[in-house]
């Protein structure tokens, strides 16, 4: 491991959040990533994306294998102070009405009830002037 133990700040950390000195925060922990952002199989660009936050979910949602896992005490270079991290906030979904199904049919339905005598009245006119026309 890089580090005696150092606790960093949120702030700290967000400092540095570009290619020549990257650092990011994973479960709980510091990484200086500056290295390795050639080398990582998504691109520097998800890990520059990854600063200045607790990328614990990112990391998470990839699926990391072991071995990467294990690459990660290279980069190590302390603890992040958790008090620092703003707390997550669950998603809720603004209110919206009920989606009425019966209400959908119902209005096409009616609009159909009104195209398709329409279509018929115009195809009739059509046809009688078109027998005119010919004749």
């Amino acid at each position: 491991m890089g580090a005696d133990g150092k606790v960093y700040t949120l702030a700290e950390v967000s400092q540095h959040n570009n290619s020549k000195d990257c650092w990011l925060v994973i479960g709980g922990k510091v990484y200086d990533v500056t290295k390795f952002l050639e080398d990582h199989p998504g691109g520097d660009e998800v890990l520059l994306s990854a600063t200045g936050k607790d990328a614990t979910d990112d990391f998470e949602d990839v699926g990391h294998s072991s071995s990467a896992r294990a690459m990660m005490d290279e980069y190590f270079v302390g603890e992040i102070d958790a008090s620092t991290i703003p707390a997550k906030t669950k998603y809720i979904p603004p209110k919206q009405p009920h989606y009425n199904q019966d209400k959908t049919s119902e209005f096409i339905i009616k609009l159909l009830q009104f195209l398709v005598p329409l279509a018929i009245l115009g195809l009739a006119v059509g046809i009688r002037f078109y027998t005119k026309s010919t004749s």
